[in-house]
């Protein structure tokens, strides 16, 4: 064998790599193409994706939560694109001996996107499992072309004689890239086009004045400390955690919210325009996530503006338990399939439970639940924050259990009474002097009466509350510390207006939120 064909040689085991991450590619760009054409939640990656946060413990979630915040959907993408990846190399590799059988492989991959595809909550039948076929097909036939034109050429003599097909490798393989970056980019501009009316119909959203204003935010209820946290959280910055891969853009126009259940005398049907053509309320009020650690960043305070959900019940002749009702639970279903279940007798107890239209004055953003979400003061989200809703079921605790609860978090989940120090932050290096220490403490519903701050194992001292907005709303606090040079440990607390004192015994978020005292170490120079 001369050195030209052991080199030869040598090469076909990249190249065999290479075929399968290129075919693996290619697999991924016409299937997310078919997905632009079908719906973006039927591609592959979402799909699988959506089934292994499904399929993950509580445990695991809360760990990706509170360690890669709202990038853990990016994470969980990038981890199944680089499994898919080294997939994609071993069949390349694998396929220079068994072609066939590569080829196969990627047809299992397409069979497994499909199979998630349509098992989805949110499923829209077979035609979701289109885009994975589709993908996994156009791969199986590129592999074993590029396979093919790796396999050694028989020679003059009968024997192969190691050469394979350079010239035909490279026009297949150019071709092929070529043609998966028009599929990927064919994929993003169907999906774009598919988004464009929902887009378009909150371009056009306008919310009326509402019947019942907030309040002025009293003089004073957001204290000018840097490092504090806004008194209204702006919408860009406000928290987001849900199960979403894909944001749902929800044409405004065609959406429909259906109340129904046990209990409900009169069944409604409702439109985007009906809500709007209904009194409105508008509500200062801070929502806080279950997976919040003590000291954690997902809560926030913004102004709502929606229709009073008690209201609509009683239209539909629904009555909360204390006044005879059948149904215990109220179950909202979004339009990717999330359920969320909040007990019927806080939703109509008389706090500003709404169903939201408008965040700061403007409509709802994607993101944040357009056309619709649900806003129930004192709940965890988990609870009661049903974004892109589209059905309410009343029914009971007994005869159905949404999402959550399926995966071990609580039925019921009063938001906890908690206080954060936001500024100075952890390890932060004061100077010797006067160092004001502030942060946010919100017990919903209940309010906050008081927050005492404690210097290392020094005696408890009361802060300054800044003005209250209503008991629905975090209240900030500051502290003037005359720091003193060396290392301190600064600890808070709070008490809510029932006059319950928060515990310092520290507890998981699972399953119905983290307690204890909130800390953080300095260093006063």
């Amino acid at each position: 064998m001369t050195e030209n064909e052991k080199k030869s040689r040598r090469l076909r085991l990249p190249l065999g790599a290479f075929s399968g991450l290129l075919a693996g590619c290619a697999a991924l760009a016409v299937a997310e193409a078919c997905a632009g054409a079908v719906r973006p939640q039927s591609g592959p990656v979402v799909a699988v994706g959506g089934t292994a946060i499904d399929a993950t413990p509580a445990a695991v979630k809360d760990w990706a939560i509170r360690n890669f915040g709202t990038d853990d959907k990016l994470v969980l993408q990038l981890g199944i694109l680089a499994v898919l990846g080294l997939f994609a190399v071993f069949l390349g590799i694998a396929g220079l001996r068994f072609r066939r059988t590569a080829a196969a492989g990627v047809l299992l991959f397409g069979a497994v996107g499909a199979l998630a595809a349509t098992r989805r909550p949110d499923s829209a039948g077979l035609t979701d499992a289109v885009p994975s076929v589709a993908g996994a097909v156009a791969g199986a036939v590129l592999l074993y072309v590029l396979l093919g034109r790796l396999a050694p050429r028989a020679s003059t003599s009968g024997p192969p004689d190691g050469d394979w097909d350079r010239r035909g490798f490279v026009i297949a393989a150019s071709t092929a890239a070529v043609a998966s970056a028009g599929a990927g980019l064919l994929g993003r501009a169907l999906a774009g086009a598919g988004g464009r009316d929902a887009v378009a119909s909150r371009r056009d959203a306008v919310l009326p004045a509402p019947a019942s204003p907030a309040r002025a935010v009293p003089k004073g209820a957001g204290p000018r400390v840097p490092g504090l946290s806004p008194f209204v959280t702006p919408t860009a910055d406000f928290y987001r955690v849900d199960t979403a891969l894909v944001v749902p853009r929800v044409n405004a126009t065609t959406w429909r919210l259906r109340v129904h259940g046990k209990g409900v005398t009169r069944p409604l049907t409702l439109s985007y325009d009906d809500l709007l053509g209904r009194p409105l309320v508008e509500r200062d009020i801070t929502l806080t996530c279950v997976s919040n650690e003590v000291g954690g960043p997902y809560v926030g305070n913004a102004r709502w503006i929606g229709v009073r959900l008690a209201d609509l019940l009683a239209e539909c002749g629904v009555r909360p338990p204390s006044k005879g009702g059948p149904a215990d639970q109220l179950v909202a279903r979004s339009v990717d399939g999330m359920t969320i279940g909040s007990p019927v007798e806080d939703v109509m107890d008389g706090r500003d439970a709404l169903l939201a239209l408008g965040m700061n004055g403007a409509p709802l953003p994607f993101a944040h639940g357009f056309p619709v979400r649900m806003v129930v003061p004192g709940l965890y989200g988990f609870v009661s924050a049903c974004k892109w809703i589209e059905d309410i079921e009343l029914t009971t605790f007994d005869a159905y259990d949404p999402y959550w609860v399926k995966r071990g978090w609580a039925r019921r989940a009063p938001v906890k009474t908690q206080s954060r120090i936001d500024t100075p932050k952890p390890f932060a290096r004061p100077a010797v002097g006067t160092v004001m220490v502030a942060g946010v403490a919100w017990a919903q519903h209940r309010g906050i009466d008081r927050v005492e701050v404690r210097v290392d194992d020094g005696p408890w001292q009361e802060a300054r509350l800044a003005a209250e907005d209503t008991t629905d709303t975090w209240r900030q606090w500051t502290f003037p510390w005359q720091a003193t040079k060396g290392g301190h440990t600064l600890t808070v607390r709070a008490t809510d207006r029932t006059g319950a004192l928060q515990t310092d015994r520290r507890t998981r978020t699972i399953p119905d939120g983290a307690d204890g005292w909130h800390s953080v170490v300095v260093t006063v120079d």
